[in-house]
């Protein structure tokens, strides 16, 4: 090599060169990411094969004396028509799925915002003021789950009928009863009820993490209590909030079971069309192609959340 010259090595392989020697072990290259292959054999046996057939059943055909669906796995013989269909009912004719997909986005926003409204009061509770009940919280926030959602929301049915325990409360008042079941309201706060703890778990986790010293740096710099939640807690729990509202957005876009019991078809949602679909016969193509167009939908939200942790990945 020319005199003067200098050898140049990138850090991440320089770093890799360290850590061998710090442990005094040195690993093949194929060590570490091997322990991917779990994780990438899953995935491809639960999601991508799954996918896969669904795009089969969307671009394949009917049998016709069954009316049962006929996946067509080779790409070469898919056919577009059902897919055309299935869009024209949104944008043509009496747009029969336009409905049912803005009042999805609709009810979907509502629940995420009123989530993020409550979910952030309990997180942010939790994690600067329970002290030692914060683990008593959680798990109060976490047993839910050990119960069917399905079950759960049977038994908020039973609490809304006519002669339910909430109109029987309010008649102590003298409140009139109020028909809850197949109103709007009822089916976003079914939602709300269904999904919060996916909101205030990553919420937590990400205030939780928040160092003090920064809070104690903006009250010494003359930043009263709003100022400093406004300027120092707010901004670095944004993450968490990105988070908790893609966590709880996404499953809303699919749901069924909340308008089932708790709707009627004036509330019906995009879940609903899937579910309508795959129970009629004949319509196995076109219950895929709701299914492909929801894909398409829920991707946006799920794009920007991995560009902002990227970019706060790289900002740290």
């Amino acid at each position: 090599m020319a005199s003067g010259s200098q050898t140049v090595t990138r850090p991440g392989r320089r770093g890799r060169r360290d850590a061998r020697e710090r442990s005094g072990v040195s690993y093949p290259r194929w060590y570490w990411p091997s322990f991917t292959f779990p994780g990438i054999l899953w995935l491809a046996v639960l999601f991508i094969l799954p996918f896969y057939v669904v795009l089969s059943v969307a671009f394949g055909t009917v049998d016709p004396l069954f009316r049962l669906p006929l996946p067509v796995y080779q790409p070469w013989w898919w056919s577009l028509d059902t897919f055309q269909t299935t869009l024209e009912k949104f944008t043509s004719g009496d747009r029969i799925y336009l409905d049912p997909l803005i009042r999805t986005l609709v009810y979907v926003g509502l629940s995420s915002l009123i989530c993020l409204v409550l979910g952030y009061s309990v997180a942010y509770y939790t994690a600067r003021y329970a002290g030692r009940w914060r683990w008593l919280i959680l798990v109060l926030l976490i047993s839910p789950f050990w119960i069917s959602y399905l079950m759960r929301i049977y038994a908020w049915q039973s609490l809304l009928q006519p002669d339910g325990y909430v109109n029987d409360a309010l008649g102590v008042v003298g409140v009139t009863p109020i028909i809850w079941i197949g109103r709007p309201i009822t089916v976003v706060l079914g939602l709300v009820y269904g999904y919060i703890p996916f909101m205030i778990l990553p919420l937590f986790g990400f205030l939780d993490r928040i160092d003090q010293h920064l809070l104690e740096a903006g009250r010494d710099l003359g930043a009263g209590s709003f100022q400093t939640f406004r300027r120092v807690t707010l901004p670095l729990s944004k993450p968490g909030i990105i988070a908790g509202l893609v966590i709880v957005s996404l499953p809303m876009f699919g749901d069924y079971f909340t308008n089932n019991l708790l709707g009627s078809t004036s509330t019906s949602m995009y879940g609903n069309l899937i579910d309508s679909a795959v129970g009629q016969a004949g319509q196995g193509p076109e219950a895929g192609s709701l299914v492909l167009i929801l894909i398409v939908l829920v991707m946006i939200p799920m794009l920007y959340y991995l560009r902002s942790t990227r970019r706060s990945t790289e900002a740290a």
